[in-house]
């Protein structure tokens, strides 16, 4: 669990900068740059990011077991999960109502996602990652809303265009993803 938890602390760590301390960034990106600046973020996120998967790996084969959903909670999971990715594709893709009415869509999806996980998911490994996930992506997109409310910033109107791209690229990231890589990459297919 140890590395789980650095991992954590690391990249969501690196993460919640521009929360915690926005000034302290700006200074930091005018004293190295803005190429050397993202270069170190970059590191230290992929650097947690290895601690994360590397502390998960370790801490399945002690597994703890802190209550057992019933079934259902993994159709509700993958409700959940598929809304998360739709979301995340809201962050990218230009001119949708989501990134108009959110702002930070792929924050939103975040916490969706890690909900719908713990809903799911009973063993203390999957406690510790998810909810530090959702504690994270709560309390940013609640200081990125009150910001952007705070400096008047209003994002561009979206249209149906940019919904129906949104829906088709998040709807298939979710399925690739869902039928085919997480089994793979995670160690656990979820439709069997």
């Amino acid at each position: 669990m140890t590395y789980l938890l650095l991992g954590l602390a690391l990249f969501l760590g690196t993460h919640s900068i521009a929360i915690a301390a926005p000034r302290g960034r700006e200074r930091a990106i005018a004293r190295l740059g803005a190429r050397p600046w993202k270069g170190l973020y970059s590191v230290l996120s992929l650097a947690g990011l290895v601690l994360i998967c590397w502390g998960f790996h370790l801490a399945r084969q002690q597994p703890v077991l802190l209550y057992l959903p019933p079934l259902w909670l993994r159709h509700i999971n993958a409700l959940f999960t598929l809304i998360g990715f739709v979301l995340i594709a809201a962050a990218y893709v230009p001119r949708n109502h989501l990134k108009a009415r959110l702002g930070h869509p792929m924050v939103a999806g975040a916490k969706v996602w890690a909900f719908g996980h713990l809903l799911a998911i009973g063993f203390l490994r999957d406690t510790v990652l998810f909810g530090a996930f959702l504690i994270w992506a709560i309390v940013a997109f609640a200081v990125y809303r009150r910001r952007d409310r705070k400096a008047g910033r209003i994002y561009p109107a979206g249209h149906l265009r940019g919904d129906l791209i949104t829906l088709v690229i998040g709807i298939a990231a979710w399925a690739l993803f869902a039928f085919w890589l997480h089994g793979p990459l995670i160690g656990v297919r979820p439709f069997g």
